[in-house]
């Protein structure tokens, strides 16, 4: 049985086992890759996306749980043309390093942000800390954090 979404604003019905993970989902199905497959146990945060505006695991989240549900990937938190804050702040700090992890990242500090404008040291590494970055680029993720919630102070 067909299951519909949105996905980045766009309907979507796909012909996939209710079971198969968002995650390949969206990127078998959609071809969708900026989500990224990291350890399929929900501990790394690499493929975190939003439903319904929450960031979520979606190498966890079957996809039948997000049926007529609204999901964001990387692709749609903004585009080249008119960068989120979030990324606009990521690319000004350079923050990435091999860049593997950094669209759960910038998905997790999106959701963080919309929930805590004006978050403390405490609260973004409270927040981020179920997502891992082997190249320990911790510090600069936070500084981003912070000035991406000053960008969006200012819209």
């Amino acid at each position: 049985m067909p299951i519909s979404l949105t996905v980045n604003g766009n309907p979507a019905t796909l012909d996939l086992p209710p079971e198969m993970p968002l995650l390949w989902a969206l990127r078998e199905g959609l071809n969708l890759t900026g989500t990224k497959y990291g350890c399929g146990v929900a501990a790394c945060g690499a493929c975190t996306v939003h439903v319904g505006g929450v960031a979520v695991r979606s190498c966890q989240t079957a996809l039948g749980d997000v049926a007529g549900q609204s999901v964001t990937t990387i692709e749609g938190l903004g585009t080249p043309a008119a960068l989120h804050a979030v990324q606009a702040a990521w690319e000004a700090g350079q923050v990435a390093q091999c860049g593997y992890c950094q669209s759960g990242q910038i998905m997790q500090a999106a959701s963080l942000l919309s929930e805590t404008p004006m978050p403390t040291d405490a609260e973004i590494d409270e927040a981020m800390s179920g997502n891992l970055c082997r190249c320990g680029t911790y510090p600069r993720i936070r500084a981003a954090i912070h000035d991406a919630a000053r960008r969006l102070q200012e819209v």
